[in-house]
């Protein structure tokens, strides 16, 4: 309930409309500035989301290459050779990989706060918590969320997290550059942003934009972050990826089992292609039919002169 929120969490909340800060009102938020006014939900929720239309200006600078100059390499990624959080005994969503977790940051501080951006119904909670951090879980509709908004207009005042997670998200925001600006802006500088996006994966839940590595490597620079890595998920194959979709309904070890086949031709060629050409390379094959990508990505430090939360605010007028 935001009557029971601490003085710490109040102090992060931010009007969706204005970015000016809220205080408790009537059981849900309003805005000190603007007076609008944000309702709980029914399941206690505090409803964030945009009450009315709100403009968003997005600047891009064109004419620069996309990749650095000495290249970058798209490969899957690799287990951390000294993970900051060890996890064993810990209960890990199965769309968590032991590689992913393995390059999740460490709480430095007491009160480090993390923000998982598109939490659904908590699930990835446990392990965040496990890592040290204070759990904000925001979502833009599951009812056990208990922060309901909108991931174009963050309801959170700038550089309010050490940590953002947004797994199985982009692919479901109608403006995706918007998303990744203001998961910039919420980020502290140094803080890590960690994620994965639907590729190869079959239309599902109003999905919009399905990112090539390309498209997600675009996506992030675009927004001022430092790329890290941007991997296709092993395992998770166009064919695999799509068996549900090719026979709904069917059992998921009878569908995958059809396609295995067709997937172990798949890869010999794959292998036989390499004799013979540079260009069958096994990453290339990878990013071009993988079924999703991960991708590991940082907020540059900066001066203190740019530190100021008018600094970091997106130009959204209106």
């Amino acid at each position: 309930m935001p009557a029971t929120f601490s003085d710490r969490a109040w102090e992060r909340l931010r009007c969706s409309h204005c970015g000016e800060g809220l205080a408790p009102a009537d059981g849900g938020a309003r805005c000190l500035a603007c007076g609008q006014t944000y309702p709980l939900t029914g399941a206690g929720s505090l409803d964030l989301r945009l009450k009315k239309p709100k403009p968003y200006a997005v600047e891009y600078t064109l004419g620069r290459p996309l990749l650095p100059e000495n290249g970058f390499r798209f490969e899957p990624l690799a287990m951390h050779p000294q993970p900051r959080v060890a996890f064993s005994g810990v209960r890990i969503p199965w769309h968590l990989s032991d590689t992913l977790m393995s390059h999740f940051p460490k709480a430095d501080v007491a009160g480090s706060a993390m923000l998982d951006l598109g939490c659904g119904n908590g699930v990835h909670r446990e392990v965040c918590e496990h890592a040290g951090f204070e759990w904000v879980g925001l979502d833009y509709a599951d009812a056990q969320a208990p922060i309901l908004g909108d991931a174009h207009s963050l309801p959170f005042k700038a550089q309010a997290f050490d940590f953002i997670l947004s797994i199985a998200v982009l692919e479901h925001i109608q403006f995706p550059s918007v998303m990744m600006r203001e998961a910039h802006r919420v980020l502290k500088p140094g803080g890590r942003f960690i994620g994965t996006v639907a590729f190869l994966e079959p239309f599902h839940g109003d999905s919009y934009y399905h990112h090539t590595h390309l498209g997600t490597f675009n996506s992030l620079r675009a927004a001022g972050f430092t790329v890290e890595q941007v991997a296709p998920v092993k395992g998770w194959s166009v064919l695999t990826a799509q068996a549900s979709t090719l026979f709904p309904r069917m059992p998921a070890f009878l569908s995958r089992g059809l396609l295995y086949p067709l997937d172990a031709l798949h890869r010999l060629w794959w292998r036989a292609a390499r004799l013979v050409s540079d260009k069958a390379d096994e990453n290339i094959r990878l990013n071009k039919t993988s079924g999703a990508f991960a991708f590991i990505a940082s907020k540059p430090l900066i001066g203190p002169e740019h530190a100021t939360e008018e600094g970091q605010r997106e130009r959204a007028p209106g």
